[in-house]
């Protein structure tokens, strides 16, 4: 069996936590051989495999992993039993923490934080003062921005967009569409029993929803395309048991 060649090393520097500043020992995936790194607490936290690299003054800690070809740069934090994996980037001030994992090709930055069990995956983004936690998923092209907060067992996906103070939780599940101008519709599970379409920074009954859209797009194209994306999400949401 080949051995496993060593991409870096922890060097002597080290920083108030006493985790050390780590060095390319080759090039690889656009690091160059004696850069300068990130700093971890050991070599179990990030793997010598592939691409993955912890940049700038981020850091990686406890049980934390960084695998595959990630990015974990600025000064971002990874800690507690963190999983980063695939291509997944971790950036700006964000913090994965707890059982956190993000995976695929999802991006966490700014300020946001991933926590508890939270899964962040595919091509989904978590940005600005925004948090996902407790045994949240965020997954397909979904954002997340704002000081929004995704927690309990809340599934958002599809093209579905959280933002400004939005609290989604419990065992909501948020499913986006969206038309073929850019123009997104939500479907938001509420505490009365119903479930609201967010469509622009709007909240619509589905009866309200087509009334609106009747009113101001009937006969055109957009408007065509609106009553059958309302459609489609009134019979996922019978589907999953909920009222339209």
């Amino acid at each position: 069996m080949k051995r496993q060649v060593k991409k870096y090393e922890l060097t002597d520097e080290t920083n108030e936590q006493g985790l050390f500043r780590i060095k390319a020992l080759r090039d690889f995936g656009g690091v160059k051989e004696g850069d300068l790194g990130g700093f971890i607490e050991s070599e179990d936290n990030l793997s010598h495999k592939n691409n993955a690299w912890v940049f700038d003054n981020a850091l990686v800690s406890d049980n934390a992993r960084v695998f595959g070809n990630t990015r974990v740069y600025d000064n971002a934090l990874v800690h507690g039993n963190a999983l980063i994996s695939d291509n997944a980037r971790v950036y700006g001030d964000a913090q994965v923490h707890d059982n956190a994992r993000v995976s695929g090709n999802a991006w966490v930055f700014d300020n946001a934080w991933v926590f508890g069990n939270a899964l962040v995956s595919d091509n989904a983004l978590v940005s600005d003062n925004a948090q996902v936690c407790g045994s949240a998923r965020v997954f397909g092209n979904a954002r997340v921005s704002g000081n929004a907060r995704v927690f309990d067992n809340a599934r958002v996906s599809g093209n579905a967009r959280v933002f400004d103070n939005t609290r989604v939780f419990g065992n909501a599940l948020i499913s986006g569409i969206m038309r073929s101008d850019g123009y997104a519709f939500i479907a938001v599970p509420c505490s009365d029993g119903l479930v609201r379409v967010i469509a622009g920074c709007r909240y619509f009954t589905f009866e309200e929803a087509y009334d609106h859209w009747n009113k101001t797009r009937k006969g055109t194209l957009l408007g065509d395309e609106t009553m059958i994306i309302l459609n489609m999400m009134n019979e996922m949401v019978k589907l999953k048991g909920y009222s339209g």
